[in-house]
């Protein structure tokens, strides 16, 4: 009878064990968070044993996906409307909502462009795109990128002369690409994107009062299943998780703001 206790006890203990190795918490993020996310995950699975599994897009086309009822347990927005737009249909637990990050709009080019600063007037951006060059961003009126690219745009008095040379993009990494690429001689990213890709360079840094905060709130969805998401997000407000965002360019809220 001892001997089956025993057995019975470490086996309950393997099994557990397993449960919790085989526990996994699906990430729904913007797609300019992909490289301090992944890593952050890396870190809280070898911690904790519950895999993270993350899809990339932009804010918009997840904030559609989750409403439809894609299975995500945690949703990082690069705007606060997308989420706000969650929340309003009660599709996020609102307790756990927190403003995380901050980044900075940026303009890029291609590492080898002759130019190293391009200034925020009409001759500037035409001189540097020509007669038929193109500038990436997002699409102005979804993707979060390129809602503040066009409302920087807007203040800086540009938009009449970007807007028929804009090439729209899905989310801010095939923005980004484009620009690597040399397919377009400028864009308007984020700077932890400038940051992660060695193909660009930053050629401009527009005003921080030429458009709104760029904000990344995170929040556990209603749906989410086990408490993976939520361990996970009180690692990315922690010190470890900080570190993850900080080395890829972004910066972090300080708590209660």
């Amino acid at each position: 009878m001892v001997k089956l206790t025993r057995v019975l006890l470490v086996a309950g203990l393997l099994l557990g064990t397993v449960a919790q190795a085989a526990e996994t918490a699906t990430v729904f993020g913007a797609a300019s968070l992909k490289n301090a996310l992944d890593e952050a995950g890396k870190a809280f699975t070898a911690q904790s044993g519950i895999a993270i599994r993350a899809s990339y897009a932009a804010s918009s086309a997840l904030a559609r996906q989750i409403e439809s009822g894609a299975p995500a347990d945690l949703f990082a927005s690069a705007d606060l409307e997308w989420m706000d737009y969650l929340d309003r249909k009660k599709l996020i637990r609102p307790e756990t909502r927190v403003n995380l990050l901050n980044n900075r709009l940026v303009v890029v080019a291609p590492k080898d462009a002759r130019e190293s600063e391009v200034p925020f007037t009409v001759e500037g951006f035409s001189k540097v795109l020509g007669a038929d060059g193109r500038l990436a961003t997002g699409e102005v009126n979804s993707v979060p990128v390129g809602k503040y690219a066009k409302a920087a745009f807007e203040k800086l008095g540009l938009w009449a002369t970007i807007q028929p040379r804009l090439a729209q993009s899905d989310n801010v990494r095939a923005a980004l690409a484009l620009v690597s690429r040399g397919e377009a001689p400028l864009g308007v990213v984020y700077a932890s994107d400038a940051k992660s890709d060695p193909g660009v360079k930053v050629v401009g840094v527009f005003p921080e009062d030429s458009h709104p905060p760029v904000v990344y709130p995170f929040a556990v969805t209603a749906e989410a299943r086990g408490e993976g998401a939520a361990r996970f997000l009180d690692f990315l407000k922690g010190p470890a998780g900080r570190a993850f965002f900080e080395a890829q360019g972004f910066s972090v809220i300080p708590a209660g703001r």
